[in-house]
């Protein structure tokens, strides 16, 4: 689907405000001033979100997933590298953290943080655009991308949001995607949705 500049402005800006708030929270959570920033968004296919992601093919990421339905209907995830998961926990949770042993403690880090920037965004979409969405609750995974995000049947046809995503915490610059799957048909429903607010 090809997108308008406004609306793809007003897409960015939808996350923009879902991690805006996201940030607050989580200011507020360890007293530490994030910064969160999404210099660019993208939309696309199944298919180029594997290409999209290709250098992290081989590597075994952090993700939090949620379904959702209503007015839209998908799975949102936030996915992080694994070098960027590890001075996540390290930061949010005092310690140093190994990428590769990620104990109870870091998995209910991470998962904590995926479920409050994921809520953001998808809380900033329906609130802003009047729609209502109901969730299912997140899980953590970990795995390389394929497993995690392209190799589900159910989303044979889907298109997908990109949503690169910067944190600034300190002197700590961490990474990672904000991914929403829309089932198809359900991203022309948020499209149409925001023409519709564009044009009040």
């Amino acid at each position: 689907m090809n997108l308008t500049a406004q609306e793809t402005d007003a897409l960015k800006e939808l996350i923009n405000i879902g991690v805006g708030k996201a940030a607050g929270v989580l200011s507020d959570m360890i007293e530490c001033h994030i910064s969160l920033q999404v210099p660019f968004i993208k939309v696309l296919s199944r298919g180029t979100l594997k290409d999209e992601m290709g250098s992290f093919s081989s590597d075994r990421l952090a993700a939090v997933k949620l379904g959702f339905k209503g007015s839209f209907t998908g799975t949102a995830a936030l996915v992080f590298p694994p070098d960027s998961a590890s001075k996540l926990v390290s930061v949010l949770v005092s310690e140093e953290g190994d990428p590769d042993d990620l104990d109870a403690v870091r998995v209910g880090t991470l998962s904590e943080v995926g479920n409050i920037v994921i809520n953001g965004v998808m809380g900033s979409i329906s609130n802003v655009l009047k729609q209502h969405i109901n969730y299912s609750l997140p899980t953590y995974l970990e795995d390389n991308i394929e497993n995690l995000l392209i190799s589900d049947d159910e989303f044979s046809n889907v298109t997908v949001l990109m949503a690169h995503t910067h944190f600034s915490i300190e002197k700590f610059y961490i990474e990672g995607d904000i991914i929403l799957i829309f089932e198809a048909g359900s991203f022309g429903s948020l499209i149409s949705a925001i023409d519709r607010n564009l044009s009040c």
